[in-house]
């Protein structure tokens, strides 16, 4: 069938946590021997249907900024000249199309919407370079806020704000973009940060970049891009990061806080020709891809002189699970860290006198909060999954919800269902054997407990109540949050994020939508809270600095962070996931020597035979006035042996103000190592003073998931198509089918053997294996790929419906 074309001359599809470009030949407009190639296509596409879609297209004539990199001239009559070319060629191509947005300073093209199946026919256009999915882009925030005191706010001082300003630097005079859902610009901690010109609303198109209100028929309100803007430059009863900066709002995220990548490479480029000079956009997706449009506009506003600061990705712990636009090669990707924090230990008791061995604090609101459950005996309701429905017509006042993990339900949305119904507290117990995350900042106090004390509890709940004893256990330090996504990233193997940032139980300004109280404040998480962290400091940074540049300000803010050491193993975190680490404003500030780049990919070696040799070059600034001299040393966290040799200069001496580059051989003989990565740093030393850069190699096939995306597509009567991503391929593959509840294992669906790289697809008559035919109704599917000893399974988003 025609979507499987795709296939064929496309390795990657879009919702993918996996990225590969392609060029190959096929059909194009003009039969010369040099355009006989179709453009690159990145996109999970149905060929075969003539619905409209909404695509971003690249061109192959350069935006301004790339151009001006390059050395070469460019002008917007120029780009406009190509541009409408190929928009006429398009029209002449297609049956209905329509162009929309139109982009010519950081990227260089249009979005366009057009019939997927001539999605083909657009590929063979002259002058087009690529052609990307126009994908949604969302909040990367996992809580909804609560009321909070202003006094609350302390993450800014943790990371030495105070000092900076003790010191003058504010951010005063540095612009600072918020690529968002808006900003409540009339908010008192806020209004002094804005000026005339407020920035532009690319949802609503127009001058007023205000925050979704309540009522609005197109979805819910949204709070988001004010509390981001609070962290970056609140100055009231709350003070951000940089106090004094000016703040420029741009509305990409609509109602219910999502948008497109086309809002959010418009709003980009504007931000970029309105003079900011940090931009941050707490936003992104799934999507592990190098080279995406948003990523693409990042990478040349970081070298127009734009700090471009963004989120990692809300979908850790596991690596490769950093989503575009966290995935650009130049932008300063963040991951959220919690401050630190009391540990409670929590004893779990029936009224019948049974204890549960495997009850633990998993989240709570407050310590008081938690602590008020002591001394007390709790009626306890049966919630299922605690999803919405799960709560109707079930009185929960004082009481203590009982939920079960899973129906990909978040930990924190069922805490937050409890307490709507009213529950001071929740058990929540596993439905899978292994143990839980902590989640810090939850609702109501949550006490987890493993799947067959759970069980054992459910079976007896309308007939024991339950009492708590929590209590004190110890202290601990900054640690990296659970959610926050992990590189590496595909492709290029780089390591993120760069940096990380407090990112749980952020609080910080909120709209309240009435005027006559509009002092609102909330606690929110997620890396959306982290990244405004950095940059705010970017802003205190160039205030500080006003001659650096914004590779400058990268390297000071990684080579100067702080390494965090995981409490569970007393050992610094994997480079994936925290980065360099946390940042530490005045250390960067103050830096009078800087590495560049701020960490290390040195690629994949997967020679069979002999020794692989890669050449990398890093450059040491002095920013100092007096000469320094140098120690280079690299070092490997995993035990590598003779088999790994990196050769550079052992002493480098650099003059006052002047740059040197040092080059770095690497040698590996990867047929006598394991499969696998293998971290270290690069060590430079000059006296006192040690700059930890960050490195990773590869050696054999990455361990990337099995199965990194999972769906399919119904083609009538009953008949689907499953469509799986394997980055190295699979010996065995199997589709599950579940009950809508996943309680039930209703049968395998399908089997598959010895898959390839890449997208994989199967036909399915709606039967089992067995030959069994499905009942109407709805179900979920997961698929589950092995090769070796790695294994994955996972689920598909969407419910299946027989019908």
């Amino acid at each position: 069938m025609k979507q499987k074309l795709v296939a064929a001359f496309m390795p990657l599809l879009v919702l993918v946590l996996v990225f590969s470009t392609f060029a190959t030949n096929g059909v194009s407009a003009n039969t010369s021997k040099e355009n006989l190639e179709l453009a690159t296509l990145q996109g999970d596409f149905d060929l075969s249907s003539s619905k409209a879609v909404k695509v971003i297209v690249e061109l192959k004539e350069e935006s301004i900024v790339e151009a001006k990199h390059k050395g070469k001239k460019q002008s917007k009559q120029n780009l406009k000249s190509a541009r409408d070319k190929v928009k006429k060629e398009v029209a002449n191509r297609t049956s209905k199309s329509k162009v929309e947005r139109e982009y010519d300073y950081v990227f260089s093209g249009f979005s366009l919407e057009i019939p997927a199946n001539e999605i083909p026919s657009l590929l063979a256009t002259l002058g087009v370079k690529a052609v990307y999915p126009n994908v949604e882009y969302t909040t990367t925030e996992v809580v909804s806020e609560e009321e909070f005191s202003p006094a609350m706010f302390d993450s800014a001082p943790f990371i030495g704000s105070d000092e900076a300003w003790d010191l003058g630097f504010t951010g005063e005079g540095v612009k600072v973009a918020i690529i968002d859902t808006g900003v409540d610009y009339t908010h008192p901690d806020l209004a002094p940060n804005f000026g005339e010109y407020l920035g532009w609303d690319f949802v609503d198109n127009d001058a007023d970049p205000q925050e979704t209100f309540p009522g609005d028929p197109r979805g819910a309100a949204t709070t988001h891009g004010s509390h981001v803007a609070g962290t970056v430059a609140a100055n009231g009863q709350i003070k951000g990061v940089a106090p004094d900066a000016t703040l420029l709002a741009y509305r990409v995220l609509g109602p219910g806080g999502s948008g497109s990548t086309e809002n959010v490479v418009a709003a980009i480029e504007r931000a970029v020709q309105d003079g900011a000079d940090v931009m941050n956009l707490s936003l992104g997706n799934s999507l592990n891809a190098p080279d995406w449009a948003t990523s693409i506009a990042l990478d040349q506003a970081m070298a127009e002189g734009v700090v471009a600061v963004t989120s990692n990705g809300n979908a850790g712990p596991n690596n490769w699970t950093v989503g575009s636009p966290g995935t650009s090669r130049e932008a300063i990707s963040v991951g959220a860290t919690q401050l630190p924090y009391n540990v409670f230990t929590a004893t779990t008791t029936s009224s019948d006198g049974v204890s549960y061995a495997s009850s633990a604090v998993q989240g709570f609101p407050t310590e008081e909060a938690l602590l008020a459950l002591n001394d007390e005996d709790f009626e306890l309701v049966d919630v299922g999954f605690g999803a919405p429905a799960d709560f109707a017509g079930k009185d929960l006042t004082g009481k203590v919800a009982l939920i079960s993990r899973g129906a990909g339900i978040a930990f924190v949305d069922k805490a937050t269902e409890a307490k709507k119904a009213g529950a001071v507290g929740a058990v929540l117990y596993n439905n899978v054997a292994g143990d839980m995350p902590l989640i810090p900042g939850m609702a109501v106090p949550t006490i987890m407990l493993n799947q067959a004390d759970g069980q054992a509890l459910l079976a007896k709940v309308d007939d024991v109540t339950v009492s708590f004893d929590i209590a004190f256990s110890e202290r601990v330090g900054e640690t990296m949050a659970g959610f926050s996504s992990r590189g590496p990233v595909v492709d290029t193997w780089m390591i993120k994020p760069d940096v990380s940032a407090p990112g749980v139980n952020i609080v910080s300004t909120v709209p309240t939508f009435d005027p006559a109280n509009p002092h609102g404040y909330g606690a929110k998480q997620g890396t959306s809270m982290a990244s405004p962290h950095v940059a705010g400091a970017a802003a205190v940074i160039l205030q500080a600095n006003p001659e650096w540049g914004v590779y400058e300000v990268k390297s000071a803010l990684m080579n100067t962070a702080e390494k965090l050491i995981d409490p569970a193993t007393d050992k610094e975190y994997a480079h994936n996931a925290q980065g360099a680490g946390s940042i530490r404003v005045v250390d960067a500030i103050q830096a009078e020597t800087l590495v560049n780049p701020g960490s290390y990919s040195f690629g994949v070696f997967d020679k069979k035979k002999g020794k692989q040799v890669e050449k990398q070059k890093f450059e040491i600034q002095n920013l100092s006035n007096k000469t320094k001299k140098y120690n280079m040393e690299f070092s490997f966290i995993n035990e590598v042996g003779k088999h790994v040799k990196v050769t550079t200069s052992k002493n480098l001496k650099v003059n006052p103000g002047k740059t040197q580059n040092v080059n770095v051989n690497v040698q590996v003989d990867a047929s006598k190592l394991e499969p696998g990565y293998y971290e270290g740093h690069l060590v430079v030393t000059e006296g006192d003073t040690e700059i930890q850069v960050p490195t990773i190699l590869f050696v054999g096939e990455p361990d990337y998931p099995r199965v990194t995306h999972f769906g399919f597509t119904p083609m009538g009567d009953n008949n689907f198509e499953f469509y799986s991503y394997l980055p190295g391929g699979a010996e065995e593959l199997e589709v599950w089918v579940f009950s809508a509840d996943m309680s039930v294992e209703i049968g395998t669906a399908l089997t598959a053997s010895d898959l390839g790289k890449g997208y994989n697809y199967h036909d399915w008559d709606g039967k089992l294996i067995d030959g069994t035919e499905l009942p109407v109704g709805t179900y979920r599917v997961a698929v589950y790929a092995k090769k070796g000893n790695s294994s994955r399974a996972i689920l598909a988003a969407d419910p299946l419906t027989i019908q």
